[in-house]
């Protein structure tokens, strides 16, 4: 058995790694290691996180898959969740989280014995529980964040976010040295719709010399 421990945070801007000393400390306090740990900077709203995919490809029956918190492992609806579980339950993975104490007892438990075989079906019912909770806080962000920008729109106060202008001209620059779209969203961690936006105004660029000219 192998326990392989799960960062995740949303943005580039969070730190995916805050939770590592506590996954380690957790270990070590029942006498276990952490084979390898895998990081990535992805929403838990999508399926779309390599870095999770490659620990289960990576994991053997009965190896372990340990997370800080449920949501860290999914924000996902439920049919995405179900997709998740299906991958996990067919690699036989356990899945241990700090916040599910049901799950603790799996890192050591007997597979073959029927106490560890309830806690399995609890366990099961307390996951899927969390993570309904976890969709729903984090289709409640959504909808306050959204109805905050509707009241900031109708009072003339929204903005937006604040263009990176120096990371948008360093992007500029890759666009009009012929760089694939790929290459540069690698280098730079933007996003698809923010390179066709600057492309857009790169085409702009001469049609806006040439009416300053006339």
């Amino acid at each position: 058995m192998f326990i392989r421990a799960y960062l995740r945070a949303s943005t580039k801007e969070q730190d995916a790694t805050r939770a590592q000393s506590d996954l380690h400390k957790f270990a070590e306090e029942r006498g276990l290691k952490i084979a390898a740990s895998y990081v990535e900077n992805e929403s838990g709203a999508s399926l779309k996180r390599p870095e999770l995919f490659r620990l289960l490809a990576d994991c053997s029956p009965g190896d372990v898959l340990l997370i800080e918190q449920v949501d860290r492992l999914s924000r996902l609806n439920a049919t995405d969740w179900e997709r998740l579980k299906g991958e996990i339950r067919s690699r036989r993975v356990k899945v241990v989280a700090l916040d599910l104490p049901t799950s603790w007892s799996m890192i050591q438990s007997n597979p073959n014995d029927i106490q560890s075989r309830m806690l399995d079906a609890i366990n099961a019912m307390m996951l899927d529980m969390l993570a309904a909770i976890a969709r729903k806080d984090y289709e409640d962000r959504l909808r306050r964040q959204a109805q905050g920008i509707a009241k900031a729109k109708e009072e003339g106060a929204y903005r937006g976010r604040p263009e990176d202008t120096e990371r948008n001209a360093a992007i500029l620059q890759m666009l009009r040295g012929g760089q694939k779209w790929r290459d540069i969203a690698a280098a730079t961690g933007c996003s698809m719709s923010t390179l066709s936006r600057l492309a857009k105004r790169l085409a702009d660029e001469p049609m806006q010399t040439n009416t300053a000219e006339a």
